[in-house]
């Protein structure tokens, strides 16, 4: 509170309307949400202003009645534009960015999350002019903003490390996971797998297929799974979009490897149960939300030690060198023949998800605005 006045807050909803989202957007709309809903059960009175580039789907705030929705269509330039002219007009108390830039001339204190340097580890897999311009609003943002949220202790240190952001204004907030919508019956778990023509043993990867998922040596680690336990009828699914640079030849190493596209939220759950383990070994991770979400639906979970993962997953999953195919191959054959610690992980990892949820997300983001004013 600002003395005995609420606070005025406008945010960027911009990234929360589409209907196949990404980690960034999902994040933007889970956490808007839960923002709104915390102003309402504690009791608080803050002024939130959504402030979007076009009319959201139908019900997608609709149990936000105290948050104001404000569309402001632009097809581009949006952000620097229409944003920033709203927000000279309003003059909030606070501008929040959950999954994008801030504005490049505003009034007033700023709070932007940075989610991942991925651009920053890994620059061929971004094109040139995508790459820059991720490297140029990242630097701006985190220069702009009074608070910088950093997804991980990984995104933060990286921060430190490329653009020497001082730690006095990074604060670590870890995303949630909707974990009851990630649960499935053994019926749903049946259905998904026939839906899909799937197997009834699989290994599973969800994500997008590009070069820092590591997917090419994700097949080879299955290729040599495969000739070590003779078994051409268990299958390597991976679920998501094919993104920039992808290639066909990745998949040849190995036998019944399916590819089957983005993943309807409503079948997740089943998909992941119904594995014999997520296999998560990424190259570069802000957060890693695919990990959180196999070990609420109860997956076992084989990820990289390396970036975010290891700090999210812990000894919660078997954690590997995600250079080293034989490190991903015994994982998988560890999951795959190990009954006592398959159940062993599925039971710790639900109690590690536990740790991430989007109320906890949201009450440390209002006590970041409360501490900016």
């Amino acid at each position: 509170m600002t003395g005995d006045r609420p606070l005025r807050i406008a945010i960027d909803a911009s990234r929360s309307t589409p209907l196949q989202p990404t980690g960034t957007e999902y994040y933007s709309l889970r956490l808007i949400q839960a923002l709104c809903a915390a102003n309402e059960d504690l009791g608080q009175s803050h002024r939130i202003s959504l402030y979007l580039r076009d009319n959201p789907p139908a019900g997608l705030f609709a149990d936000l009645p105290q948050a104001e929705q404000v569309v402001i269509p632009l097809p581009r330039l949006w952000t620097h534009l229409r944003f920033a002219a709203a927000l000279w007009k309003s003059r909030p108390d606070i501008t929040f960015v959950p999954a994008h830039t801030l504005p490049a001339i505003f009034p007033g204190r700023a709070m932007a999350t940075v989610h991942d340097l991925g651009f920053k580890h890994f620059p061929a897999a971004h094109p040139p002019l995508q790459r820059a311009y991720l490297d140029a609003t990242t630097r701006y943002s985190q220069s702009r903003a009074d608070i910088v949220l950093a997804d991980s202790d990984a995104t933060a240190s990286d921060l430190r490390r490329f653009y020497g952001t001082s730690p006095d204004k990074i604060r670590v907030v870890h995303p949630g996971v909707d974990g009851d919508q990630l649960k499935a019956t053994a019926a749903e778990v049946a259905a998904a797998r026939a839906r899909y023509e799937l197997p009834e043993r699989y290994f599973l990867f969800v994500g997008t297929l590009q070069p820092r998922k590591n997917i090419m040596r994700l097949v080879q680690a299955f290729a040599r799974w495969q000739q070590e336990q003779d078994d051409g009828e268990t299958a390597l699914v991976l679920a998501g979009s094919k993104g920039w640079r992808f290639e066909d030849s990745w998949l040849e190493a190995a036998r019944t490897v399916r590819v089957i596209g983005y993943v309807d939220e409503a079948d997740k759950a089943s998909l992941l149960r119904g594995s014999i383990a997520l296999v998560f070994p990424s190259l570069y991770e802000g957060f890693g939300f695919p990990a959180v979400e196999a070990m609420h639906a109860g997956a076992p979970v084989i990820a990289s030690k390396t970036s975010s993962l290891g700090e999210i997953v812990a000894d919660a999953g078997l954690l590997v060198d995600p250079l080293k195919v034989e490190e991903i191959a015994e994982a998988m054959s560890r999951c795959s023949t190990d009954v006592t610690l398959r159940r062993e992980l599925i039971q710790r990892g639900r109690q590690r998800a536990g740790r991430f949820t989007w109320a906890g997300a949201a009450e440390q983001v209002m006590t970041a605005f409360e501490a900016l004013v």
